[in-house]
């Protein structure tokens, strides 16, 4: 059966990405629910609530092959029209996930106080923080479930569902907070264990509905294969390296900062914020192309693919140069809501360099995104290996923490990081070194339709 990219590759691809957009944005409100409701609180109980989110982003990233394996190997068996291997794939993947979230959970009880004392946590800090990550973790095999379930609906190209169940798991935590954090009527008030206990509700509530979607979608598997266990897991290694890679480069550049000094440190800081909600527009455009990509890659047509990676990537390259305009644009209204004035002086010339790799930047979203449709995760973790190595050498080199102009020394370094990253993406593609799943019968020439770029048709 023909796609819609076929006839309509700009509609489709955009059609795609617009719902993601929004399901990413909705997500990590959930933190900024909670944030809102325990600041009412008083200090310590927000001060507990930093450390208890710290601790479960950093265990749950670990996880996120779920996600993004399973869109992979589902948008490919759904190219091969196997709707059953599609559901195999899928039942194993959250199998998985509930039994990873059930160990999780189990071991991070007793280890919560360990976890609170090694990020500094003290006396009644310590004693919020461990309630509440305790009570979080009870909501731990739910968040991988959703993790897996959203990577099965955005492998078959079912983009809304994930937006539908974020925006409701997010409506009942705002209700659930204000009724237990605060109490009502009979319900006591449990502070900033009724925050952890509200966002658990509603995840589990989240995770039931995604299994009764998907459920309705594909069936019950006919049976899980360990080798699919395996492959997950051996994608859950490659990523595992690849975010930890990007972890440390980004840890490395805000210590750098912060060695600065108070002022470059809180100008830092502003500019990797917007960067990093800037990420999230970039990102659904990868997360698009991935389930695009992963279905051409499995109904073996590659033209088709590379095809989907030239609009992906004109799409992302045009939403970095909206981003780049927007950032110098709107660097008053930046300085005014983001920037102390004793760190305005530092901020300009770094913000500017920020803005100026943004469209490279764009480029390095899309093309991970690409290379995970076709499964080229070892590629994708040596090229991000090798590009923080070469940031670490660039801060090395240019970055003096006592000479002035230091944090803008420092965003080229990041720059010097992102353009590694592109050129390592973009050349798998265009021409297709090594052994690219995009090459087409071993010749990049041999279809008329890769020498010509995507054109801009709706």
């Amino acid at each position: 059966m023909k796609h819609d990219f076929s006839a309509a590759p700009n509609r489709t691809l955009v059609g795609l990405t617009i719902p993601i957009l929004f399901s990413l944005v909705a997500e990590p409100l959930t933190g900024l629910v909670d944030t809102a409701f325990v600041a009412r609180l008083g200090a310590a109980p927000l001060a507990a609530l930093g450390v208890g989110t710290i601790t479960l982003s950093s265990i749950f990233w670990v996880f996120n092959f779920l996600s993004v394996g399973t869109q992979t190997e589902v948008a490919q068996a759904s190219g091969r029209g196997l709707t059953e291997r599609a559901a195999e794939l899928a039942g194993m993947a959250l199998a998985m996930s509930a039994g990873l979230g059930v160990v999780v959970a189990l071991a991070g009880w007793p280890a919560s106080g360990l976890a609170a004392d090694a990020l500094g946590a003290t006396e009644a800090v310590r004693d919020d923080a461990v309630a509440y990550i305790r009570w979080r973790l009870v909501g731990g095999p739910a968040v991988l479930l959703m993790l897996a379930s959203f990577g099965t609906m955005r492998g078959l190209q079912e983009m809304r569902l994930p937006l539908w169940i974020a925006l409701a798991v997010n409506a009942l935590n705002i209700v659930l907070d204000a009724v237990l954090i605060f109490g009502m009527g009979p319900v006591p008030a449990m502070g900033i264990a009724g925050a952890a206990i509200a966002s658990s509700v509603s995840q589990w509530v989240g995770a039931g509905l995604a299994l009764w979607l998907l459920y309705r979608r594909l069936g019950l598997p006919a049976g899980l294969k360990r080798a699919d266990a395996s492959r997950l897991l051996v994608i859950g290694g490659d990523l595992f390296v690849r975010t930890g890679m990007l972890t440390l480069f980004l840890l490395l550049t805000t210590r750098e900062a912060t060695r600065m000094g108070a002022a470059a440190g809180a100008a830092h800081q502003a500019i990797r914020q917007v960067w990093m909600f800037a990420a999230l527009a970039l990102d659904a455009f990868a997360i698009a192309g991935q389930s695009l990509v992963g279905y051409f890659i499995g109904a073996e047509n590659r033209a088709a693919a590379r095809r989907v990676a030239g609009y992906v990537c004109l799409w992302s390259l045009g939403t970095g140069v909206v981003l780049f305009v927007s950032m110098v644009a709107g660097e008053p209204l930046a300085v005014r809501l983001l920037v102390p004035p004793e760190a305005v002086a530092v901020f300009s010339s770094a913000w500017f360099v920020a803005a100026v790799f943004q469209p490279l930047n764009a480029l390095t979203f899309a093309t991970d995104g690409l290379h995970w449709g076709t499964g080229d995760f070892r590629y994708l973790r040596n090229a991000v290996i090798t590009a923080t190595l070469t940031g670490a050498l660039c801060v090395w080199l240019l970055v003096d923490v006592a000479q002035p102009g230091s944090l803008t020394l420092l965003w080229v370094a990041t720059g010097v990081w992102i353009v590694v990253r592109a050129v390592f993406g973009l050349v798998r593609i265009w021409p297709g070194v090594g052994a690219s799943p995009y090459r087409v019968g071993g010749s990049r020439f041999e279809d008329q339709s890769l020498r010509s770029s995507p054109s801009l048709e709706p």
